[in-house]
């Protein structure tokens, strides 16, 4: 009897105890049904295609997240996390034209980090809604294209180059000599427009007059309060004010949830890729 006894005492005790474990556990786990934020950190120097997880962040990885944000249901608004000096033309662009897609299905909102600038700014302008600090570095809107000219390190150092191409534009950029002029004005040309897709672009979604637009794309940088005087931004706040803003905005009820959709780079600060090796940034 006694054994029975402390047999039914166990049992109860196990039950006990295991409802208290499995409350504290789902606690602190979010549960699959909740309704929550997606947010996507894009950190580095943007190009298209693949990035390396450091120092250069891949359109089609960005892509990527955003995609598994709109498959999950319990994600009803996503935040872009963003702490970039730029990148280049084609990779904001195709950033962009996934980020306009995807606000069709669900709100996106932007929260600029230290440095938001140029391309990075380029992929904020179609969000819902965009958050900076007072002092975050966004703007520089504009574009540029470096070339380097060693021809003479290369005379003093006595090596002599013999180039064989198939057409006049063939070794354009190439560094043992400077551009021709015709040259300089074909590369003019592509910077020019590259720079009025980009102003369109910003006065498109920001509803801002398009020569208002130019008139702010000389390439130099704002600060977040400025950015915000001139119609750049929306609002000063930080990530969670984004968050809670990205809640309001796909209805969700009380606060919601968070759901990492990648991991922020391992850098205490961006290390910005030196431009001369882009052929072309913005």
């Amino acid at each position: 009897m006694r054994r029975s006894s402390y047999l039914i005492i166990g049992i109860v005790l196990g039950i006990l105890m295991g409802g208290i474990v499995g409350y504290l556990y789902f606690e602190s786990v979010p549960s699959p049904f909740e309704e929550k934020v997606g947010v996507i950190y894009v950190e580095g120097t943007m190009i298209a295609g693949r990035g390396d997880g450091k120092e250069y962040v891949g359109s089609e990885d960005i892509i990527s997240q955003i995609n598994r944000a709109l498959d999950d249901n319990s994600i009803k608004a996503i935040v872009l996390r963003i702490n970039s000096p730029g990148g280049t033309p084609a990779g904001a662009q195709e950033i962009v034209g996934k980020i306009k897609e995807a606000k069709e299905e669900k709100p996106i909102v932007v929260s600029m980090g230290d440095t938001a600038a140029s391309g990075a700014y380029y992929i904020s302008a179609p969000s819902d809604y965009i958050f900076a600090e007072p002092d975050t570095i966004t703007g520089s809107i504009g574009v540029i294209s470096k070339f380097v000219d060693k021809s003479k390190k290369y005379e003093k150092e006595g090596i002599d180059i013999t180039v064989v191409k198939s057409g006049e534009f063939k070794d354009m950029g190439a560094d043992w000599r400077a551009l021709s002029e015709e040259e300089r004005e074909y590369v003019e040309k592509i910077v020019e427009d590259a720079c009025e897709r980009f102003i369109k672009e910003i006065s498109d979604d920001r509803g801002i007059p398009l020569d208002d637009v130019r008139e702010l794309s000389d390439g130099r940088i704002y600060r977040g309060e400025e950015a915000k005087e001139l119609g750049l931004v929306d609002k000063m706040g930080n990530m969670e004010d984004a968050i809670k803003k990205a809640g309001e905005l796909g209805r969700i009820e009380g606060k919601p949830g968070i759901k990492y959709m990648n991991p922020p780079i391992s850098k205490t600060t961006i290390e910005v890729i030196p431009r001369e090796k882009l052929m072309a940034v913005i």
